[in-house]
């Protein structure tokens, strides 16, 4: 059981980026299409430059940037921004709110800085074991 485990340990990072990041993009495609086919759009004012600039930037961190996490290509990057984009949900957007409305987002900031520190895994485009030296 244990060579078996060995054996398909590389798995495992490939399928919670993949995961997560599916995950997330349902959240950023809502978003796009408000953005896109909205009438008039009320989304968080981040640091002054409007909820329409607020949003597109919230669109790159959610739907985005985990397409590239999927891939695997500029992961670390990529994850980057999404852990920042849940980082502001999770502590500026929702910061005083109880924990039960912010779970979700500290949950995937988690997530991407976890991808982030650990990279993508096997089955990357940035996958280190493929690319020349």
């Amino acid at each position: 059981m244990n060579a078996l485990l060995m054996r398909y340990s590389h798995l495992g990072l490939p399928l919670f980026r993949i995961a997560a990041s599916l995950m997330m993009m349902s959240h950023g495609y809502t978003k796009f299409k408000e953005l896109i086919f909205g009438e008039k759009i009320e989304f968080y004012n981040f640091m002054g430059m409007g909820p329409e600039i607020s949003l597109f930037l919230a669109i790159i961190g959610e739907w985005i940037a985990p397409m590239l996490i999927i891939v695997g290509f500029k992961t670390r990057y990529a994850a980057f921004l999404s852990a920042f984009t849940m980082g502001v949900a999770a502590f500026v957007v929702h910061g005083a709110d109880p924990f039960g409305e912010k779970e979700l987002a500290l949950f995937y900031f988690l997530s991407f800085c976890m991808i982030m520190l650990t990279g993508p895994g096997a089955f990357s485009i940035d996958d280190s074991r493929t690319s020349s030296k």
